[in-house]
């Protein structure tokens, strides 16, 4: 007997086999391989019966209990360590570092639980048992198993009873249920669905690797997001040792954090000092250098931004960035020409986030005009001073959250002065020794800073 059939996902009609084409609703590349409606599996049979309570009788005293990594910026990223049941999913480039990451927490988490289950589908046992001799961790409470079927590693986890389960990744798990190869659409969603089901049931913590598309996005599209309880991306450039750890969603704390990871040859090591990291290398006398205070979550830090105008040659002059949004930076050159009279339509324009930082908060927009127009005036900016604040297409600077924080992080690494949006200077605190500078419009900004 067959045990799948398509489904569609435009229409919900099946189909025996796998069409291009849709007979229902006639669209294209819609079906996508399903256990068959009714079919008892191996988790449907083990399902507890559903319980209905008042809210009042439910208890939370098990989510309250977290359990360390063993990494404090990983635990910060997590919202305070690992919660009982907890699904957590994490993706990045291949080569970024997941694994060894993934190794460390298993390390850390063996020291506070009886047993952790690493299940490994990528790699052989040996080459796990390598990196873990070149990391030097050793543990008798951490547990191996090369496996990529789905049925096997639910009954082993069953018997082990861990107290963490590993999976990395879940694109090469296959359950039998379903006849289409492992990392298939149906395949991700049916293994990722049994495994979480397991860790809820069994109030296990359950770790993920995902792998991510070309766009930068995990593979699914969205399926693996929605089911988790936590997803975080681990970031990097290959040309540079630092990685950034960052959590865009997150049932158990806030969302948004980040944490800064190096890879050395021992592994991640945590960087307790990013700002120090970010600005080491800075030219504080060349034109096209801002510093701009960031923040992540709870993480404050600071981060040079670079600008580079130069005159274009023949045809479309040429706009790129490097860590920054292309559509923001484009709104941001005509605010700065319509607004603040610095003419660039003819130039070709550079913008980088030193460091291999992605910025995303609108904070970003005054520094990143702001070294815009230092290159394009060919002035370099004041060396003693941080910017923040967010641009508005009429060339007004609009306040921005978390002032306090922000100016501490300048304190901390020495910076003396501070341009930010003069709605802010309400929030700016008056018990430490940094300059407050409050601008009204970018063209104001530009004045104070140049």
């Amino acid at each position: 007997m067959k045990t799948a059939v398509y489904v569609c996902g435009a229409c919900g009609s099946e189909s025996p086999k796998w069409l291009g084409r849709c007979p229902a609703c006639q669209e294209w590349n819609t079906l996508n391989e399903e256990p068959r409606r009714g079919l008892m599996t191996s988790s449907s049979r083990i399902a507890p019966p559903a319980e209905l309570k008042r809210l009042a009788h439910w208890k939370t005293q098990g989510m309250a209990r977290r359990i360390s990594t063993g990494l404090a910026p990983l635990d910060r990223v997590l919202g305070g360590g690992v919660v009982p049941g907890m699904g957590v999913l994490i993706g990045g480039d291949p080569g970024i570092g997941k694994s060894t990451l993934l190794l460390q927490c298993a390390a850390g988490l063996a020291r506070n639980v009886d047993r952790v289950l690493y299940v490994t589908g990528e790699e052989s046992g040996s080459q796990i048992a390598l990196r873990a001799q070149r990391l030097g961790i050793e543990s008798d409470a951490l547990w191996l198993l090369p496996e990529t079927s789905l049925e096997r590693i639910l009954e082993t986890a069953e018997q082990s009873s861990p107290g963490v389960l590993i999976v990395d990744s879940v694109q090469t798990v296959c359950s039998a249920s379903l006849e289409s190869a492992s990392g298939s659409l149906g395949q991700v969603r049916e293994c990722a669905a049994r495994l979480l089901e397991f860790a809820k049931r069994s109030d296990t913590p359950l770790f993920l690797v995902g792998h991510v598309t070309k766009e930068g996005a995990l593979a699914g599209p969205k399926t693996l997001e929605h089911l988790v309880d936590t997803v975080i991306y681990f970031e990097g450039d290959g040309a540079f040792a630092t990685r950034l750890l960052r959590t865009v969603k997150n049932r158990f704390g806030p969302a948004g954090e980040l944490a800064v990871f190096e890879m050395a040859e021992g592994g991640l090591k945590a960087v307790d000092n990013p700002s120090a990291v970010f600005l080491s290398q800075r030219r504080s006398d060349a034109p096209g250098s801002v510093v701009f205070c960031s923040l992540e979550g709870t993480l404050p830090f600071l981060v040079e931004i670079q600008a580079l105008v130069t005159g274009g040659g023949p045809g479309s002059p040429r706009r790129a960035t490097n860590g920054f949004d292309a559509a923001r930076a484009a709104m941001l050159l005509a605010v700065l020409e319509k607004r603040a009279g610095i003419f660039l339509s003819s130039d070709d324009i550079f913008i980088n986030a030193a460091g291999g930082v992605r910025l995303a908060e609108p904070a970003a927009d005054l520094p990143v005009a702001c070294a815009v127009a230092s290159s394009a005036l060919g002035r370099s900016a004041r060396a003693d001073t941080v910017v923040f604040g967010e641009v508005g297409l009429v060339g007004e600077v609009r306040a921005v959250s978390r002032t306090a924080e922000r100016a501490r992080e300048a304190v901390r690494l020495g910076f003396s002065r501070c341009v930010l949006p003069r709605a802010n200077l309400q929030d700016f605190p008056r018990d430490i020794d940094l300059q407050p500078e409050g601008v009204a419009t970018l063209s104001d900004a530009v004045e104070s800073l140049l």
